[in-house]
């Protein structure tokens, strides 16, 4: 074929199907928000129209008989229509996938409530892109649904705790306005001893309200960390110290079991804390005459720093809860008077959580042991 009919008959089937595709284009252009059935089929027909147009007009413009004409006009029309047609049986599945889609996307969008039905992941699409948008609707399905639980977790842990603080609170404070209004009336047959009293509540006040604004900032993420190297050894022969009169008040043994000098990255003043708050709930729950033992062992997995008390166990059910706010327990646990708010653990939790540790309870004969772990 000489050079100048081939670049003819580029240019006119370039022509008539560039002709085509931009009437397609702007009939698209005009029906914006359209459902994916009908660009699909938009698509299609055009696509098939333009390749048709082309083959028409390079036909008319070359072929001199009129028999060969009607014919490829007749071929062009014929496999226009079973092209467009396949178009369409071939598209349904992939409009059924997207659609699937968007019912699973609509539900899942939906059940923010307890109330919304549970997310049903859509069939697996043979589509590579559909099916990679599939599984991750179900990682998000997954992802929201740990996080309603926590939510929810949260929110009966918050109002636990207002239940509680709301009683341990109003009770120091009910006995501090009975003893001053002893004191003021000048009933009150021996003045120095409420005094003494109403320091303890108040000091009791103050521990509580401390603990309150220590684990508020836990969980808003506001706890700045001062890391330094220190020796476990240190820290936990200082918290036993801090602990001892507690102990001998009640009379139980502090022991320290095996307790490797081990060096730590940690804040030092939080991870003192912790301690001392694992040291004064196993004294507290330890009956007379017990003993608080505390270890100190490195292992695979980092530093393992364990407090064992005698307080007779926990009983299975409540073991997952052992760390959550305000948890208190069965009555074999339960504090007396002098008591904390049960925000003593949940605080323990938050400084070694964020020092990228872990705490855990297990039970143990007559007994049960908190375990620390820290990254070496």
């Amino acid at each position: 074929m000489p050079l100048k009919d081939f670049l003819l008959i580029c240019l006119i089937a370039a022509a008539c199907g560039l002709a085509v595709t931009l009437c397609g284009m702007a009939l698209l252009r005009l029906t914006r928000h359209r459902p994916l059935s009908v660009a699909l089929g938009a698509v299609s027909v055009v696509t098939v129209a333009a390749m048709a147009a082309g083959t028409v007009g390079v036909a008319q413009a070359m072929f001199l008989s009129s028999h060969d004409l009607t014919v490829m006009m007749v071929v062009c029309g014929v496999s226009a229509v079973l092209a467009v047609a396949v178009a369409a049986v071939l598209g349904r599945p992939v409009v059924a996938d997207v659609r699937a889609l968007q019912q699973a996307a609509h539900g899942l969008g939906s059940a923010s409530s307890d109330t919304a039905p549970a997310y049903h992941p859509p069939r697996p699409s043979s589509i590579a892109e559909l099916a990679d948008l599939s599984r991750e609707l179900e990682r998000t399905s997954a992802r929201l649904t740990e996080a309603r639980a926590r939510e929810r977790a949260v929110e009966q842990s918050r109002r636990e705790l207002i239940a509680w603080i709301s009683h341990d609170l109003r009770t120091p404070l009910a006995g501090l306005r009975a003893m001053a209004e002893s004191l003021e009336d000048g009933v009150a047959a021996d003045p120095a001893r409420y005094h003494r009293r109403m320091r303890i509540e108040v000091d009791r006040l103050s521990g509580m309200v401390d603990d309150l604004f220590e684990l508020s900032r836990i969980q808003a993420g506001a706890l700045q960390l001062s890391l330094s190297r220190v020796s476990l050894y240190d820290l936990v022969g200082d918290a036993m110290a801090g602990t001892e009169v507690l102990a001998r008040s009640r009379a139980v043994r502090l022991r320290g079991e095996v307790i490797e000098p081990v060096p730590v990255h940690v804040d030092s003043r939080e991870m003192s804390r912790a301690l001392t708050n694992l040291l004064v709930n196993a004294i507290r729950h330890t009956p007379s005459d017990g003993t608080v033992a505390v270890g100190v062992r490195t292992g695979p997995d980092g530093v393992l720093l364990t407090v064992t008390d005698a307080c007779g166990g926990i009983p299975e059910d409540d073991l997952p809860r052992v760390f959550d706010t305000g948890w208190r327990g069965s009555h074999a646990r339960t504090p007396g008077p002098d008591g904390g708010a049960g925000l003593g653990l949940a605080i323990v939790r938050g400084i070694v959580e964020a020092h990228k540790g872990s705490v855990g309870v297990v039970n143990i004969s007559g007994g049960c042991r908190f375990e620390v772990r820290l990254p070496v």
